[in-house]
């Protein structure tokens, strides 16, 4: 039976917590601007980990930043956390947000079409 709080999602939310903080302060470069982590998804065997994230500017070279710092990364949270490895660090875009925000504005647009009809 599997537990409901596993190792791997403990160790997703501390990496979530600290990739923030590194991202935020310490990764000097210029392609990575404000980012956030959405969520994280470490492996049952803890050799990879996909880190989601959203971006206002999101582009191309933002995450091939990302790709480019992700051992700079690696290196920060083995010093950070007690882990004996540190999993390869796989950066995916979450589009989620973006899609919320479009079918918010679609419901907008079809609330305000409806009430100029009656």
């Amino acid at each position: 039976m599997a537990k409901d709080f596993s190792r791997s999602h403990r160790v997703a939310e501390q990496m979530q917590r600290e990739l923030a903080d590194l991202l935020q302060f310490e990764v000097k470069d210029p392609r990575v601007g404000m980012v956030t982590i959405t969520a994280v998804e470490v492996t049952g065997d803890m050799a990879h980990a996909k880190i989601f994230y959203s971006a206002a500017k999101a582009s191309e070279s933002m995450q091939q930043g990302l790709e480019k710092s992700a051992g700079f990364l690696r290196t920060q949270l083995a010093k950070r956390m007690l882990l004996r490895t540190v999993p390869q660090l796989h950066f995916v875009y979450d589009s989620s947000i973006d899609n919320g925000m479009m079918m918010s504005k679609l419901i907008d647009e079809a609330i305000a079409s409806n009430t100029h009809k009656t």
